[in-house]
């Protein structure tokens, strides 16, 4: 007997599994061009446009009627590509969401990914090779460009160091940091001196490598 759900291959609790029919996709996106080549390079390539969408309602409701497998959002789809995939993974469907755009924005990427997106390429990826990540996507890849992919890594290399440099801080470093007061409000809240403030924010901001005390709070906010 088949394995519940095994039909649909993607967003089970389980995990992803392989199709065993062709990938079903929503694309999505505000030029008639542009859908036109993404549609002929995925059905040369076996999978099924299912429908085709030129704004962010348009998408939704196709995401909801039509429960592809995988969603192709443009990151400039009329009415917001990241607002568009939220949505579409907010409903509930086992729907993977890609994004596609014309730049490696870095934000956009992270903004992507904070919404559940589970991939971002590029529009300059080659027709064949973008039906190939698309594939994969019922297998558990993530198709990302590779500078992302550098880039991601960077920046979870970057907050590793951050943590480990939060863990330097004393009890009372992290204490002044997070009252987020100017100087005189927090030598009156903690009932200390003002130097002794100004002394343990050179030394919060030395232990991060920042120049002041907003880029301190930031730092923190990001760890």
């Amino acid at each position: 007997m088949p394995e519940a759900g095994a039909e649909h291959g993607l967003g089970r609790p389980g995990g992803p599994v392989a199709l065993r029919r062709p990938l079903r996709v929503l694309i999505a996106d505000g030029s008639p061009s542009e859908r036109f080549g993404v549609r002929r390079a995925l059905e040369d390539a076996g999978c099924v446009v299912c429908a085709e969408a030129a704004d962010a309602p348009e998408a939704v409701e196709a995401a909801a009627s039509e429960r592809p497998d995988l969603c192709l959002l443009d990151m400039e789809l009329p009415g917001g590509g990241i607002p568009t995939a939220a949505a579409i993974l907010g409903n509930g469907a086992e729907t993977a969401v890609v994004m596609f755009a014309r730049s490696s924005s870095e934000r956009d990427l992270f903004a992507a990914l904070e919404v559940g997106a589970c991939g971002y390429l590029t529009k300059s990826t080659d027709p064949e090779r973008l039906a190939i990540a698309l594939k994969r996507v019922s297998e558990g890849e993530a198709p990302l460009t590779r500078t992302l992919v550098a880039r991601l890594i960077e920046e979870f290399q970057e907050r590793h160091r951050r943590r480990r440099t939060l863990h330097n801080l004393t009890e009372r470093e992290t204490e002044v940091l997070g009252q987020g007061l100017d100087t005189a409000e927090i030598a009156a809240r903690l009932f200390v001196a003002r130097v002794t403030v100004r002394t343990h924010i050179a030394s919060i901001l030395k232990k991060l490598g920042v120049p002041d005390r907003e880029a301190a709070v930031r730092v923190v906010g990001r760890r």
